[in-house]
């Protein structure tokens, strides 16, 4: 393949970087490549919150159809922001090693751990694990970009926000005065890339599954089969997180109730020969202790 390939990504700092992670990933297999930056919906409407817009890929549906159109040879996303299902016509390309998981607490000030204190989210997940583990807490909502989300806490009021990590370590951006939430169960795929193309372009397609980080597409695989078994969407209060240790898959989802008063949990550990059961055994077991009434209370 001698012509250029057309990375599309929206046009966001963040996005940016990644799509340039991915732009030299593609140089280490002889693929030179420009980058092509796309709005999309979730960016332009930052208004209401995300989980009131009831819109499935949000932040994905203009590069989809960039990508059907034949606007771009490929598409960078954040994978926690991909539908489970993907469009007629487009396949993974590959999966980058992933990056941190975790959730972080921005804080304002050291009292954010009192009675009162007020959150600042756009997440349902977070926010309703959240309430789960401080039901005297207020939440409030925050739209924008990494770096806009960082400057709206100055006049907010608030006592800090919850923001993925991964994206504050990518843009150098973390604030010292920060606290990693290990108990906080991050969305299906968070932290993870995917790279996506058209199932017709079979020799683009052939060239980049050589960059596909087997590990963590084991992972984010069982992740959002956990989602879609369970029938929620990116924007549902629903947590998951697989990691491969040693000869084990270590497998941990919940599902929060939207006023964090129940939540539900999975965590198991299973041989890696039982790797790709794991996503649709925690959901079996959440579905069974009564998950989509949690779910829809």
């Amino acid at each position: 393949m001698n012509k250029l390939v057309r990375i599309g990504t929206r046009g966001s700092a963040l996005a940016l970087w990644q799509a340039r992670q991915v732009q030299n990933m593609l140089g280490t297999i002889g693929l030179k490549s420009e980058l092509v930056p796309i709005s999309s919906g979730g960016d332009k409407e930052l208004q209401k919150p995300l989980y009131e817009m009831g819109v499935q890929g949000i932040f994905t549906k203009e590069l989809d159809v960039a990508l059907l159109s034949g606007q771009i040879d490929i598409a960078v996303h954040s994978m926690k922001d991909v539908p489970t299902q993907l469009p007629k016509g487009i396949k993974i390309a590959f999966i980058p090693k992933r990056g941190p998981t975790a959730d972080v607490f921005i804080s304002t000030d050291d009292t954010w751990q009192d009675d009162k204190s007020i959150v600042a989210t756009s997440s349902l997940r977070r926010a309703a694990q959240w309430l789960h583990k401080y039901p005297h807490h207020s939440i409030i909502d925050i739209r924008g970009n990494v770096p806009t989300r960082l400057k709206k806490l100055e006049t907010l009021g608030c006592q800090g926000s919850i923001m993925a990590i991964a994206g504050l370590l990518r843009l150098e951006i973390l604030p010292k005065q920060h606290t990693i939430l290990d108990w906080m169960v991050p969305a299906p795929a968070q932290g993870a890339l995917l790279v996506t193309t058209l199932e017709s372009n079979k020799e683009l397609a052939n060239k980049l599954s050589t960059l596909n980080h087997n590990e963590t597409a084991i992972c984010v695989t069982q992740e959002r089969i956990f989602l879609r078994e369970l029938e929620g969407g990116c924007t549902a209060p629903i947590g998951a997180v697989a990691k491969i240790e040693d000869d084990r898959i270590h497998f941990v989802g919940n599902i929060t109730q939207s006023n964090g008063k129940q939540q539900l949990s999975f965590n198991q550990c299973l041989p890696t020969a039982k790797a790709n059961d794991i996503g649709s055994i925690a959901a079996k077991d959440l579905l069974s202790r009564g998950a989509k009434t949690l779910l829809n209370g």
